[in-house]
């Protein structure tokens, strides 16, 4: 492993680790097997960022590690100066033929690498400083000249937000009615409109007054306010921004007429972005082959296939990485074993060292495989959770204790996620020695 952690960073991962989720930050430490995605992933961040928009895909079965995968991306965006919004899509509380509920849930979660979820209103702020750095910048105002300092920072308010002014009006004003709020110490109305700019809803009447816009967002406004977003995002400073779709595949369980609205929302989507009206946006979804294959999902909608075929050969290692579809084939038993060595590196304990050596992780990646009917692809996340909170935890406080004497692995039906136990040879406790 070649990547630099920190103390603090370490702590993070085994600790997320132990818990059984993804960590938040460090992935490029656990990206086993993601190398040959990283050129054309950073040429698409490139193209973004030079002011072009991309759409991507990623298929996978439960397990394959699709969460991790845009995780890992998303962190690698956001050190390029990207910010990032992951959006779980639901059927009541995310569907995506909502796009002012997505938008919504976008900005909830939107985060860069200074700030986490919701960084919009540092966002907000960060827009309105660069504002006031650029009118500085160019010499003809001193800063303690406050009137016409404002003046001018508003001039060049209502240019740089020309094109969004003349399509959603509402933004641009919102974003008038902020500054002025937030020069002022008006709190309240500030809070408001930010909340507004948001896409939330029952914002206080006396906020949209004084800024002078009306009603909520609604479906159509939502893809403008998305492209006043990308403006903001770029005039503060931001490459662009990386939105991910997840689990775009639970479409294939709504009713009919709502996934019909939904496929149909995501076709436009790309279109919209293929045509270049969202410039410095990447949008990624993630799916399990029998959402983009089956009849239930993309292929219920014959221009969405279009847009998404992509063909897979019978090896994934001569997968296009600059296709649209980008297909993830899961963990082989040597890729698991590679990321026990990578998480005991993480750990950094001289005797977890000493005594967990590579046949130890070699034996339980069998076991926890082996217990999960022998679908290796679904056994990361259960394999290092055992191999931390059971393994290394207790080598490195108990200083005779050994792994292969006193350690069965077990598998409580309680603490698998559903495609862990349907892997599982028996929802009851499984105890298999080692």
């Amino acid at each position: 492993m070649t990547v630099e952690l920190s103390a603090r960073r370490r702590r993070d991962i085994v600790d997320a680790l132990r818990r059984g989720v993804v960590p938040s930050n460090g992935l490029d430490a656990l990206a086993v097997g993601l190398d040959r995605f990283t050129a054309a992933l950073d040429d698409d961040l490139d193209r973004v960022a030079g002011g072009g928009s991309g759409f991507k895909a990623v298929r996978g079965e439960y397990g394959a590690g699709k969460t991790f995968f845009t995780r890992w991306l998303a962190e690698r965006a956001k050190r390029r100066g990207f910010a990032a919004a992951e959006v779980q899509i639901s059927e009541l509380e995310t569907p995506l033929h909502r796009m002012e509920t997505v938008y919504r849930r976008l900005v909830e979660h939107l985060s860069t690498e200074q700030f986490a979820p919701s960084a919009f209103r540092p966002v907000l702020d960060g827009w309105i400083f660069a504002l006031e750095e650029d009118v500085l910048a160019g010499g003809a105002i001193a800063e303690d000249n406050a009137e016409a300092l404002d003046r001018a920072v508003s001039d060049l308010l209502e240019r740089r937000l020309g094109d969004i002014s003349r399509s959603t009006p509402g933004f641009a004003a919102a974003l008038r009615g902020y500054r002025t709020a937030t020069a002022t110490g008006d709190h309240g109305t500030a809070d408001g409109l930010a909340a507004w700019l948001a896409g939330q809803p029952h914002v206080a009447a006396s906020a949209r007054r004084a800024a002078g816009v009306k009603g909520d967002l609604d479906h159509y406004a939502a893809l403008s306010f998305l492209r006043g977003l990308l403006t903001v995002l770029r005039d503060s400073g931001h490459q662009g921004l990386l939105l991910v779709l997840d689990e775009v595949e639970t479409l294939q369980r709504v009713r009919s007429d709502a996934r019909d609205k939904a496929l149909n929302s995501l076709r436009q989507l790309i279109d919209e972005v293929h045509a270049d009206r969202f410039p410095g946006l990447l949008v990624l979804i993630t799916g399990t082959p029998a959402f983009f294959d089956g009849p239930q999902g993309v292929q219920r909608l014959a221009p969405l296939a279009q847009r998404l075929a992509t063909d897979f050969g019978p090896e994934p290692r001569w997968d296009n990485p600059r296709a649209t579809q980008l297909r993830l084939p899961g963990f082989s038993p040597e890729a698991l074993v590679e990321l026990g060595h990578r998480v005991r590196e993480i750990y950094g304990s001289a005797a977890v060292d000493t005594r967990v050596d590579d046949a130890y992780l070699a034996t339980l990646s069998r076991a926890v495989t082996g217990a999960l009917g022998g679908q290796v692809g679904v056994a990361p996340r259960i394999y290092l959770k055992k191999l931390v909170a059971d393994v290394f935890d207790r080598v490195d406080q108990f200083a005779d204790w050994d792994p292969r004497q006193h350690y069965a692995l077990t598998l409580r039906a309680d603490e698998l996620t559903e495609v862990e136990r349907n892997a599982a040879a028996s929802a009851d406790d499984i105890e298999l020695p080692l």
